[in-house]
């Protein structure tokens, strides 16, 4: 580890980073308990409340590998503050919406804010905690931990809100916690330290734009026409500019994404993790919401206060149990029995009953859920983030975010066009539930595929390292 003078301020600073990583996750998940109040007042169908949480997860997670650069480029703490006026911005844009458009151009804004916050605040820990081991696992649970309080605040203040106020209140909120955020910062955080080199804009464009067009083609496709001249033109362009992506990046000198990264010892296997969690794990929290609402005809305030057991034990086991779990298991055996446990819990959602009950049928299992997450997200974060080399821990830390926002949106995209060709193509038919429960099914597949791919895929020995230093 470095040799660094710790910083006095570093755990007032993680405070505040934490408080980051709150509003960046709490701006994923307030939304979900407000989407049919939405969808009401601004006239969504229902394929198109997924673009509610895609616009702005797909800006987020197409952008963070620039942000990871630039945050390298011009200092972690300068992006950190722009990021927040710029989600500050679009969340004001958002929640004075009146149209679909508007909405969605601020849910855009606030991924692009959000883009430049998430790596550099990671850059910003590690940097803060890179001379202490110990001081460094015990920053990622709260990091960890800070994730799942801004899902329980956002599915809670969702439904308070929604509830007793107004859905445009979701979005309006984070325009106190921003302007705090950006009083704090110059107090807290130092200067961080800044490379030379140039931004690779091209490279930022064709993975933003590869990323929008696979999510557009999978959301807009109708069952069985997965194979129509459209949805095969839409999938092949997005497959070409991946393409083009990686050959620009290995030909510039200064590329968005320098290709020797992944020769780091499990980087790339944990980065395709990241991706598959996120690919599991939203669409169990997006589609649990519309059961306990859509179903059981739970209330705005009632569906919120329902799921707030589940985030809050991974709140309890990140901080309190998770470094214990790793440093008897190691982060692959967690990975793997973590990604387990949730593919297990969706396997149960996936057979819940028309007239299920919330003790007996959704909270044990979304108990289940949560200590699975709370298993997996930890070890899979530290594994693609803690052997980078320090001139790279920006990149690093983009990429890994990236891959878990891109997950989650192609994940939701994904389930959301399973859970269509499973409801009736009756209009006066209000059954939802056979589409929720593919949904789920689905869901639980990509954790399986996950467990399967850190059993065989991680090194046992390298991955093990990282919560030992």
């Amino acid at each position: 580890m470095s040799t660094q003078t710790p910083d006095p301020r570093r755990w007032w600073a993680l405070a505040l980073l934490c408080a980051a990583q709150f509003i960046v996750i709490l701006d994923t998940s307030i939304i979900g308990i407000a989407l049919p109040a939405i969808q009401t007042s601004l006239g969504f169908t229902a394929e198109g409340l997924s673009w509610i949480f895609n616009a702005y997860v797909i800006v987020f997670g197409g952008l963070l590998l620039l942000g990871g650069r630039l945050s390298d480029l011009f200092g972690a703490r300068r992006l950190f503050m722009l990021g927040f006026a710029i989600l500050t911005a679009g969340s004001l844009v958002a929640g004075l919406a009146a149209s679909q458009e508007v909405l969605l151009a601020g849910r855009a804004v606030q991924g692009l804010g959000a883009a430049l916050i998430a790596p550099s605040a990671m850059t910003i820990l590690v940097s803060l905690f890179a001379h202490n081991g110990a001081e460094l696992g015990k920053a990622f649970a709260f990091w960890g931990a800070s994730a799942a309080a801004g899902g329980t605040a956002g599915v809670f203040l969702g439904g308070v809100i929604t509830q007793w106020m107004s859905w445009e209140w979701t979005f309006l909120i984070n325009v106190p916690l921003g302007v705090a955020a950006l009083v704090a910062s110059p107090g807290l955080l130092r200067k961080s330290v800044v490379s030379k080199g140039g931004v690779d804009w091209i490279g930022a464009i064709l993975i933003t734009a590869a990323l929008i067009l696979s999510v557009y083609a999978i959301v807009t496709t109708e069952p069985g026409h997965w194979t129509s001249t459209a949805t095969l033109a839409q999938l092949g362009g997005a497959l070409v500019l991946i393409v083009v992506f990686v050959l620009i990046q290995a030909a510039r000198a200064e590329p968005l994404l320098p290709l020797h990264i992944f020769k780091t010892p499990n980087l790339a296997v944990g980065n395709l993790l990241m991706a598959l969690l996120g690919a599991a794990w939203i669409p169990l929290w997006f589609y649990l919401n519309l059961y306990l609402q859509q179903t059981l005809d739970f209330s705005a305030w009632e569906s919120g206060l329902a799921l707030v057991p589940m985030t809050v034990a991974i709140m309890v086991l990140m901080v309190g149990f998770s470094g214990r779990f790793i440093a008897v298991l190691g982060p692959k055996a967690s990975l793997v029995l973590g990604l387990a446990i949730m593919g297990g819990a969706l396997v149960m959602l996936a057979r819940l009953p028309a007239d299920g009950d919330f003790w007996i049928d959704v909270l044990p299992t979304s108990l289940l859920a949560a200590l699975g997450m709370s298993l997996a997200y930890i070890p899979a974060t530290m594994v693609g983030v803690s052997s980078a080399r320090p001139e790279e821990t920006g990149l690093a830390s983009g990429l890994i975010n990236t891959t878990y926002q891109v997950g989650s949106a192609v994940g939701l995209a994904a389930m959301v066009a399973v859970a269509a060709s499973y409801q009736s193509t009756d209009p006066a038919s209000a059954d939802l539930l056979p589409g929720f429960r593919a949904a789920f099914a689905g869901a639980a597949a990509v954790a399986a595929a996950g467990a399967l791919l850190a059993l065989v895929g991680l090194r046992g020995p390298k991955s093990a390292s990282v919560p030992a230093e």
